[in-house]
């Protein structure tokens, strides 16, 4: 994922005060109960992107991706054939990145024989194969008008979990099944990759300095089909580096893309004092990097997400829920907020809940009935916004547009002012689900960028 220029264009569209984006590391207070409705005072403005794994079992190829209303109401829904859906993220363009594995019984899924044949022990047929896809979908129809697909083994840490936009118009992925992270441009040209056995395996730089010499025999690669390095996120960083989250050796790793080489570790093999199989850390302003440590199972048995120093890997912050009335179990995302508030999706509860700065709920939404297993959550502006419509006019990316009248070339400035939410509230949407239509002033365009993988070995 890659929050902070969501977080910024949201900003952007609701003039919030620019004290706001000042964000300070939160202090541990007493929790407030946690409340049995929706609740949005002290909440950030705008609508919540939630991506869900599957619905009632991790076997289940039924997940999707939402946009829900301040009210709990979902207001859009991407709802793909026979996938497993982990990352989704709203771009410049005003289109949905969904990063989702298809299961074998997908339509259009046909398994190679590397793969077909040699099913993971005990899987069920329509598993003997995972289609990763990075899409990118109109909002209004629908279409999927980019992606980038391959095929790997059996699904279960094969699926694609993370991919995310690039300012230059490439995009950044995240391929767990084949221990790498690479860069693609518009055509599926890969322009930069890195890979995790010639970087953090036995014999590297990185394996003798971190690794303990007591649990080596942990974190040798197996196999090449083996769980090795769980690698579930992937974000460009300001500074131009590279920073992935290596979930199987409790780290996360900053990398120079023109040298490959790791330039910063937060959190250390085995030492799950900083963290224990993390997920989707997002670097914040001071230095710090904010942290869903998902089995971290401290007090009472609770998870917890974490902010951590990135130069000296002390805890400055924690939240576990124990205090709420409903400890945290596995979360697997967590956004700061403009505002300070904390955006956390809580898988095996179901849910996705943003705290204040005191550690209080302040607003939450619920999947439980639903057996929802959600992945992550990002608190966006509607695509229908008229900043957006705006882009897709004049052909310029949102931030250029955002928070100032557009200038017409032909005369003195005439465009309309910048969306304006007034009273924390957005317009309500537009949704169409009618196939083929473009949207005004945007025709979608499939690129197929699909690339065929090795079989790993």
């Amino acid at each position: 994922m890659e929050p902070r220029r969501r977080i910024q264009v949201l900003a952007a569209v609701v003039l919030l005060s620019t004290a706001f984006l000042g964000v300070q590391a939160l202090s541990a207070a007493e929790k407030r109960p946690l409340p049995d409705d929706n609740t949005t005072s002290g909440a950030y403005p705008g609508y919540t992107l939630v991506s869900t794994q599957s619905y009632d079992s991790f076997r289940n190829d039924n997940g999707d991706v939402r946009l829900v209303a301040p009210d709990g109401e979902t207001v859009w829904r991407y709802d793909p054939p026979n996938a497993f859906v982990f990352d989704a993220e709203l771009t410049d363009n005003g289109t949905v990145l969904v990063s989702m594995g298809e299961s074998a019984r997908a339509p259009g899924v046909e398994c190679p024989d590397e793969y077909g044949g040699t099913p993971q022990a005990g899987t069920p047929d329509p598993f003997r194969c995972i289609h990763n896809r990075v899409v990118e979908v109109d909002f209004e129809t629908q279409d999927v008008v980019w992606e980038h697909a391959w095929y790997d083994a059996f699904p279960t840490h094969h699926e694609v979990h993370d991919a995310d936009r690039l300012e230059n118009g490439e995009t950044v992925i995240a391929d767990m099944g084949n221990d790498r992270v690479f860069t693609v441009d518009g055509s599926g040209a890969v322009t930069w990759q890195w890979n995790a056995t010639a970087h953090i395996a036995e014999d590297t730089e990185f394996w003798d300095e971190h690794v303990p010499k007591d649990s080596q025999e942990e974190f040798r690669r197996q196999g090449p089909e083996s769980d090795w390095t769980h690698m579930n996120d992937v974000d460009r960083l300001d500074n131009g580096n590279v920073q992935v989250s290596i979930r199987n050796f409790d780290v996360v790793l900053e990398i120079d893309p023109g040298t490959d080489e790791i330039v910063n570790v937060v959190g250390q093999p085995d030492d799950h004092a900083v963290m224990n199989e993390q997920h989707n850390p997002m670097r914040i302003d001071g230095g710090t990097v904010l942290i869903a440590d998902s089995s971290h199972g401290g007090p009472a048995g609770a998870d917890r997400v974490v902010e951590v120093d990135a130069a000296t890997d002390e805890v400055v912050w924690t939240y576990d829920g124990t205090g709420s009335g409903t400890k945290l179990q596995w979360p697997r995302d967590a956004d700061r907020l403009p505002n300070g508030n904390t955006l956390i999706t809580d898988s095996r509860n179901s849910r996705v809940i943003e705290i204040d700065r005191n550690g209080s709920v302040v607003w939450q939404y619920s999947l439980a009935r639903e057996g929802g297993i959600v992945y992550e959550a990002d608190r966006v502006a509607h695509p229908d916004a008229e900043a957006w419509r705006r882009r897709r006019l004049l052909g310029r990316p949102v931030s250029a547009v955002l928070g100032r009248r557009p200038r017409d070339p032909r005369g003195p400035r005439r465009g309309r002012r910048p969306c304006r939410l007034g009273r924390g509230r957005l317009a309500r949407p537009r949704v169409t689900r009618s196939p083929g239509l473009p949207t005004s002033g945007f025709r979608p365009c499939l690129i197929d960028t699909s690339e065929t993988v090795p079989a790993a070995t």
